[in-house]
């Protein structure tokens, strides 16, 4: 059978550096960051589950019409851990792996999360994790689906940074051109910056 992952998209963080906005929200290329960085998930041609939080209806508002799942993460508030495991949970069966990506990353393009899909069908059994250009480790991250049951039982605020570590062995970097792989932006100051360096324009964060 050929290895079939599904591309896991974390989107029930509070943005509470946003001081009342909410970053998933402001605008990529005229559109919610949230909304495009699940239209790059479609064009993979693999399942997208988005994980919200049970409080921001205005996120899901944001994903209408697209073909995918949304899934509310009720303990979202206590960690990303409880995010993803509720998340990996909610996974469409059959699925090989997961390709697991915050929604706050806006350089991540359609073809880095290409690369990833075709990189865990070329080896199913790896951790594959994006790097970006200076070597720096970030995000989508791939685990097998045999270390879904270590992603489920996750709590607190600290990802799946342990199941990497226990799982060293099969960690297997993937090099991302530019800072694709670890850029988020998480303040007002931040959003700014970016909008006028990438030629978006937006009055203020996103309500």
């Amino acid at each position: 059978m050929t290895p079939a992952p599904a591309i896991l998209i974390l989107a029930a963080g509070a943005s509470s550096r946003m001081r009342g906005g909410d970053k998933l929200l402001m605008p990529v290329s005229g559109a919610p960051c949230l909304r495009v960085i699940a239209e790059r998930a479609l064009t993979c041609g693999v399942p997208v589950v988005v994980a919200l939080p049970p409080d921001r209806p205005a996120r899901a508002q944001a994903l209408q019409g697209l073909d995918l799942s949304l899934i509310t993460a009720h303990d979202a508030a206590l960690g990303m851990g409880h995010s993803i495991a509720a998340g990996i949970r909610a996974l469409p069966d059959l699925v090989t792996g997961a390709i697991v990506l915050p929604s706050d990353m806006p350089d991540l393009t359609a073809d880095h999360l290409a690369q990833f899909v075709a990189l865990h069908r070329a080896d199913p059994t790896a951790i594959w994790r994006a790097r970006d250009a200076s070597g720096t480790w970030g995000h989508p991250v791939i685990f097998p689906q045999d270390l879904f049951p270590a992603l489920t039982a996750l709590t607190g605020d600290d990802g799946a940074k342990s199941v990497i570590k226990a799982n060293t062995s099969r960690l297997k970097p993937h090099d991302l051109t530019g800072h694709g792989a670890t850029l988020d932006l998480d303040t007002p100051e931040d959003w700014a910056a970016y909008l006028s360096a990438s030629g978006d324009k937006a009055s203020g964060p996103a309500d």
